[in-house]
């Protein structure tokens, strides 16, 4: 399976992404997928590993992430807590055309 289909399944299911993005490990929670100019982006909140942006606060709603896809990789799925915060009904600009959107 490709990873955006992987991401469009972990979206559905509500499932845990593990990734590697810009060489730093990361732990989300995949929100919405779909493109942005034409290319393949994905909405996460992440809530562990790591980020050129200093440490994850756990709750926090810094921890917003839109990754093109084609940047992720050692993707890998599993389940878990799903993590999100207060603020994911704002008004998101990582995605011009949502293919599919998480059900809070």
């Amino acid at each position: 399976m490709n990873i955006y289909n992987l991401l469009k399944q972990a979206i559905i299911n509500k499932q845990q992404v593990i990734a590697t993005y810009n060489d730093y490990y990361r732990e989300m929670c995949p929100h919405a997928l779909g493109t942005k100019n034409g290319k393949e982006h994905c909405l996460f909140y992440q809530f562990g590993g790591q980020s050129s942006s200093g440490p994850i606060i756990p709750g926090s709603d810094n921890n917003w992430r839109c990754i093109p896809v084609n940047g992720l990789s050692n993707v890998s799925v599993r389940d878990g807590k799903w993590h999100t915060a207060y603020n994911h009904s704002k008004k998101q600009t990582c995605i011009d055309h949502v293919d599919v959107e998480v059900r809070l």
